[in-house]
């Protein structure tokens, strides 16, 4: 069936493109900030091609459209660009070109590519120079696609920001700012500049409301020796929070003056004077001290702003050594990555809760299955339930993602959206996925079950079961120091590629305090692509652990277990890690296949289900409890 909508939107576009000699539009995932997660206001790209997942490139021709995204939404885009004249490549797949490939092949000698340039970062432009080099291409990145034809698009998000406490954070915006400057003067560097939300959140320690589920507020940062600036919405400054500024030197700019902020040649000369010193009343005493490299990440910067402040520098007549910047991981992402004491403590806390919310879920789903009223539900009712049990909890503020409730088939797609009008009706057969997740003050939390409603085949049991070895060998991992996530993923995986089957995506990922649900830079997955980051598993960090089982037009199994990693041991053969539950939600016993437990993963299984009855049965009442001894008893 042919979808008039997306067509029509995509003809107004390639007028558009024609008017300004555009022979291709790329069309990311992406705000001005880099985030995962983009607000409406940012969401160009599901607006021309219907295509509503998280991650995914758009790139239209005049006679052609191509729509790239990764596994976890293989299915979903399937679905939703049919009849929208628009190709699906499958990023990482045997035989699909990337992006730039496919418009090295395509554009036309001296060419013009078009983009925003607020939502294309350093390193995404300089590898698409790169490969278009030899048509030799023009870029135009001074238009937003949606200008002039998205009539109804939503505002840009503008919600009053808050203060995190350091009773939350466990570290004065002080402390990180010496941190910071710390490895500027390391570094060389004299000027940091910031747009990754969560980067600036932390470092300020303050909270908003302006992306959904993550509790950012639309901001762009700027540090140097001797001062810091912070360029937001005015509508998010409340009193509190300028007089917060005020007492720690903070300078508060508007949102949109970031460009002809960095533009301006000042910041670089008074920089420059001051050297690569700490000492604020030290200026430089030669010419060679006349540098200014500045600190940002390539990944994340966009284009925009660096064209911003390479302008202003060179207005500034900064002498010789400015190509060489300092262009890696912001180590903001570090610091914040390895949560401190309090932050530990209070995570730990929120984790109780929230498994125990989980848990009181999971039983009021074994009371319908029991009664045989499971069918009276949906999967949408069923998430309303998760959802409500969620916000009982004393600190909460949000979730941290829609909740995911997918039943048999909806649950092979790895991010699927029930909806109220669309959405499957449970059976007393099967199983049912829930992943979802809270923003406490607390801290950030994310956790995935899967349980069975009635009967299940043997291959259900058996992907079940296969993937609950992964998750247990991944959960009781001993590592050295120095190792990263891809060290130990195949932990995760041994079980299921040992019967040839595999998930498209990672196994874990990191996760903010109070921030978002996906963290870096620490992950685990085997495969990595250019630019990606890779960090060394520190302890203080969290990630999760979630296998998985995807059966196309069948089925969907995933078991996700937050671990914090900890100290294990010292010796003389090294320093040893572990990783520590913070996740205490039983697995389900009805879908455990014993045929295929080693004796390692049933050992860890009977002490990790010991171990969530001793945290989780003393914040349940005495019905749910009978239920939590059955479904934790020793296997």
């Amino acid at each position: 069936m042919v979808n008039r909508n997306i067509i029509d939107r995509l003809g107004k576009l390639r007028r558009k493109m024609e008017s300004l000699g555009i022979d291709y539009f790329l069309i990311p995932t992406a705000d001005y900030h880099n985030s995962e997660y983009v607000a409406p206001y940012f969401q160009t790209r599901h607006y021309f091609s219907g295509f509503s997942g998280s991650n995914g490139t758009l790139v239209v021709g005049m006679e052609e459209a191509g729509l790239w995204t990764d596994g976890r939404y293989f299915i979903q885009a399937g679905k939703e660009l049919e009849g929208t004249g628009i190709d699906l490549y499958r990023e990482m797949e045997e035989g699909v070109p990337t992006v730039s490939e496919w418009l090295a092949d395509r554009m036309p000698q001296n060419g013009t590519l078009g983009f925003d340039g607020g939502c294309l970062n350093v390193r995404q432009v300089r590898n698409l120079r790169k490969k278009l080099a030899f048509k030799k291409v023009r870029f135009v990145s001074q238009y937003d696609p949606a200008e002039g034809i998205w009539t109804d698009r939503p505002a840009l998000p503008a919600h009053p920001a808050f203060v995190l406490g350091e009773e939350y954070s466990g570290e004065s915006t002080g402390s990180k700012l010496a941190r910071l400057r710390k490895k500027m003067l390391q570094a060389g560097a004299q000027v940091y500049v910031e747009s990754k939300l969560d980067n600036l959140m932390w470092l300020f320690n303050l909270r908003g409301g302006d992306v959904e589920c993550t509790p950012v507020a639309l901001s762009f940062g700027l540090v140097t020796m001797d001062r810091q600036v912070l360029f937001i919405q005015d509508r998010e400054v409340t009193e509190k929070i300028r007089a917060y500024a005020d007492s720690i030197g903070l300078e508060l700019q508007p949102y949109e003056s970031v460009s002809a902020f960095l533009e301006d040649p000042e910041i670089y000369r008074r920089a420059a004077a001051r050297g690569g010193t700490a000492d604020a009343g030290k200026a430089a005493a030669d010419d060679d001290q006349e540098d200014c490299r500045v600190f940002f990440d390539p990944g994340s910067l966009s284009i925009r702003l660096w064209n911003a402040f390479t302008k202003g520098r060179e207005a500034a007549g900064i002498k010789s050594r400015t190509h060489y910047d300092l262009e890696k991981r912001s180590p903001v992402e570090d610091f914040k990555a390895a949560k401190n004491e309090t932050e530990l403590k209070n995570i730990r806390a929120a984790y109780r809760d929230d498994s125990a919310a989980v848990c009181r879920f999971l039983y009021w789903l074994h009371k319908h299955v029991e009664n045989g009223t499971v069918d009276s539900l949906t999967e949408y009712t069923a998430a309303e339930k998760m959802d409500s049990l969620r916000t009982e909890i004393r600190d909460f503020i949000d979730l941290s993602f829609g909740t995911i409730s997918a039943y048999g088939p909806n649950a092979a797609m790895m991010h699927y959206s029930a909806k109220k009008d669309d959405c499957a009706k449970l059976r007393p057969e099967g199983m049912l996925l829930v992943d979802c997740g809270g923003q406490y003050l607390r801290g950030t939390t994310d956790v995935t079950r899967t349980m069975a409603l009635g009967p299940v085949t043997e291959d259900m049991r058996r992907h079940y079961t296969l993937t609950a070895v992964g998750n247990l060998q991944l959960l009781d991992a001993v590592f050295l120091y120095g190792c990263t996530g891809r060290n130990v993923d195949i932990l995760a995986r041994q079980p299921l590629w040992s019967t040839f089957v595999d998930y498209k995506c990672g196994t874990g990922h990191g996760i903010g305090y109070l921030l978002g649900v996906h963290e870096g830079p620490q992950n685990i997955r085997w495969r990595f692509s250019e630019g990606m980051a890779e960090a060394v598993l520190e302890p203080g960090m969290i990630v999760s652990d979630e296998p998985g089982v995807y059966i196309e037009g069948e089925y969907g199994i995933r078991i996700e277990t937050i671990l914090e990693v900890v100290e294990a041991a010292k010796n003389g053969d090294g320093r040893f890690l572990c990783f520590s539950p913070l996740t205490f939600v039983p697995l389900d016993p009805a879908l455990i296949d014993p045929a295929f437990l080693t004796p390692q993963t049933r050992g860890v299984l009977n002490r990790y289900h010991a171990r969530v009855y001793a945290e989780i049965a003393p914040l349940l009442n005495e019905e749910e409890r009978r239920w939590l001894r059955e479904q934790t008893a020793a296997i």
